[in-house]
């Protein structure tokens, strides 16, 4: 049997999963947002998502916590399209997908995993990303490390 190994998820196993309070909330604090927020907005901001599907998997959420779309401001919710857009671009020029998926989970029933602020992802695709190892082996192979992807993205945003 063959073995893949993703040490980056070693943390949240052993401690991530387990620490109080807002992941989303959590990332925007000083010495975290270095880390993996790819952009900050006037409203949201950009992190990539630790456990991605896919290389530059992020995150666009409100710098509040707000757990409906009910309870976000039309500024939120604005700026949060104009990021999936701009993110669209930068997808485009560094990654060059086939595709994108964008989606949004309210509430753990839908699948949130935070459940408490929204979010939406931003996943970019390629013909033929689903292989072998992912529908038999129930397993995602990453090509990228979400540290280096979040420098990327980080750059072309700044650009």
């Amino acid at each position: 049997m063959k073995r893949i190994f993703t040490p980056w998820r070693h943390a949240y196993v052993t401690e991530g999963a387990r620490a109080p309070g807002c992941v989303l909330c959590r990332a925007q604090e000083p010495g975290e947002a270095e880390k993996l927020v790819v952009h900050v907005g006037e409203r949201n901001f950009v992190v990539m998502n630790l456990y991605p599907y896919n290389a530059g998997h992020v995150m666009v959420a409100p710098k509040r916590h707000v757990a409906s779309l009910a309870e976000a401001s039309p500024e939120e919710l604005a700026e949060m399209m104009l990021l999936a857009r701009r993110l669209e671009g930068v997808y485009q020029d560094l990654y060059k997908p086939d595709g994108l998926n964008v989606g949004m989970n309210l509430g753990r029933a839908a699948g949130a995993g935070v459940a408490g602020h929204i979010h939406f992802h931003l996943v970019p695709r390629w013909n033929g990303d689903t292989n072998f190892i992912s529908v038999v082996g129930e397993t995602r192979v990453i090509p990228e490390d979400p540290a280096a992807a979040c420098a990327r993205l980080r750059e072309r945003f700044r650009a």
